[in-house]
């Protein structure tokens, strides 16, 4: 059977035709149409695209018209939304998508069932059915990207709360005052996401005087130029990163406190950089969380095919 996926992002979005998964092992892609968002498209046009990119996948691959070799769709996309009614609610990298019923929109132009929910969610999914936390009953992911986010798995279920907002731990203050994050400064997503390592870096640049290029001239501190620094052992990227790596094992510290998981799995920026982390982390969440401490802390195993298998995970069901 095959399986379509709908990945929807605030820059780019693609439609992932997939085949169901044999023994517990992920999804097979088996083609893949990505296009533009663009924030002043009209969401119409992009979800008539991406339908059109689906039709396109299944004609090319031989899915029967009447769609009996079609299992499902699963839509992933950022928060906040409504699951259960299938609705997409005003998130901040889509605006104009208020209320948009993405759901039922592809249901009826495709004519299968479809499974919406947020990226960490659908992540979180993927990582516990084919990823580090499978064979958990219960799990965080956290994406760790752009934005600092959680999808539950807890009791071997998806959790996703009484409005669709559980786990949204970048919201949560772990310092009085800090780099700015979700809306307030001191946030877990301030401190650990691509923009809390840039704006730490400003506010570690002003602390004393660096010998490091990016300190003298911020304008080149992005994500990659800090890694690449790190790398380089540059003093400078190693303060910032180290920094960021303390607040991470604060935050999880708290998460395993409230949640008592099996596995917390971290995925983008904690993939690429898990060694260094890990160096720091691990004393910090034995020190503060209540003994005796068991928590597995892991890499993301899906690597860059997680967006596409969240969404194929989706559409599979059982969660």
């Amino acid at each position: 059977m095959h399986i379509l996926g709908i990945d929807i992002g605030g820059t780019k979005c693609s439609a992932v035709l997939g085949r169901a998964s044999v023994d517990g092992e992920p999804p097979v892609i088996v083609d893949k149409i990505k296009i533009k968002t663009g924030s002043a498209r009209p969401w119409q046009t992009v979800l008539d695209e991406l339908a059109g990119a689906a039709d396109a996948l299944l004609s090319a691959h031989g899915v029967k018209k009447d769609r009996s070799e079609l299992e499902g769709i699963g839509i992933s996309c950022g928060g906040p939304l409504d699951s259960a009614r299938g609705v997409i609610l005003s998130p901040p990298n889509l605006p104009g998508w208020d209320e948009v019923p993405v759901s039922e929109y592809f249901e009826s132009r495709i004519g299968v069932g479809t499974r919406l929910q947020n990226d960490a969610n659908a992540c979180a999914v993927a990582e516990w059915k084919y990823g580090a936390a499978k064979g958990s009953e219960n799990a965080v992911f956290l994406t760790f990207g752009t934005g600092m986010g959680a999808g539950l798995i807890l009791g071997g279920r998806l959790y996703s709360g009484t409005r669709d907002l559980a786990g949204e731990v970048g919201h949560i203050r772990l310092t009085d005052s800090g780099p700015f994050g979700y809306g307030k400064s001191g946030s877990f997503e301030g401190w650990c996401s691509g923009g809390g390592l840039v704006n730490i870096a400003k506010i570690t640049a002003g602390s004393k005087a660096w010998d490091s290029p990016l300190a003298r001239d911020l304008s080149l501190v992005d994500g990659k130029t800090l890694q690449d620094a790190l790398e380089a052992d540059d003093p400078f990227a190693r303060a910032v990163y180290t920094a960021c790596a303390e607040k991470l094992g604060m935050g999880l510290s708290v998460i395993i406190d409230i949640l008592d998981p099996e596995v917390i799995v971290i995925g983008s920026i904690y993939t690429r950089m898990s060694g260094f982390f890990d160096g720091i982390i691990k004393d910090i969440v034995e020190r503060e969380t209540l003994p005796p401490y068991k928590c597995k802390i892991k890499a993301a195993q899906l690597g860059e095919s997680i967006g596409d298998i969240a969404a194929l995970s989706l559409a599979a069901g059982g969660y």
